[in-house]
């Protein structure tokens, strides 16, 4: 079941950027959750040893209000989170902001709420992935977005949007 926000307001931005606009400028929340469903792949932010940032982009699959994602033990951003699995996720675009924030949640169970569906969801949207039938499955990390920020360039800063949810 997709959370709904708890909160939502306009993006606090320098008066010098502009007006944000009204409550009617907001964007919906079903905006972003299009958007992040769609998407290729997904810009993760951790943070590293000596508080360095580190930005890769993964692939991923939006299921229930998460973002679900692999990726080997071997790679710095899983390193990254299991040290803090604090993040910042967003999307690629000239044209707009996405952005998740929260806490990751390392799936090791495969009878997690989250693991079927996103093991289907992944298979459906990576094939190249997959070979054959093996759907074995892998763990995997899951960002539920405490916080999330959208706009568009096109008449920014109006409709800078901020979602806050409760934490699960």
């Amino acid at each position: 079941m997709t959370r709904k926000p708890s909160s939502v307001h306009a993006v606090r931005f320098p008066a010098a950027y502009g007006a944000p606009g009204g409550p009617d400028s907001l964007l919906p929340w079903s905006y972003v959750e299009e958007r992040v469903r769609v998407a290729s792949n997904y810009w993760v932010t951790t943070v590293g040893p000596k508080a360095r940032p580190h930005a890769r982009p993964v692939d991923g699959v939006w299921i229930d209000g998460a973002l679900c994602f692999g990726g080997s033990p071997e790679t710095r951003r899983v390193r990254n989170l299991m040290a803090n699995p604090s993040i910042s996720v967003h999307l690629s675009s000239e044209a707009e902001a996405i952005i998740l924030e929260g806490t990751a949640e390392y799936v090791t169970n495969p009878s997690h709420p989250l693991a079927a569906r996103s093991m289907a969801a992944s298979k459906e949207k990576y094939p190249q992935y997959v070979s054959g039938n093996d759907v074995s499955f892998q763990p995997f990390w899951a960002l539920r977005p405490t916080t999330a920020f959208a706009w568009t360039l096109q008449g920014f800063p109006r409709g800078a949007t901020r979602w806050r949810f409760e934490k699960s």
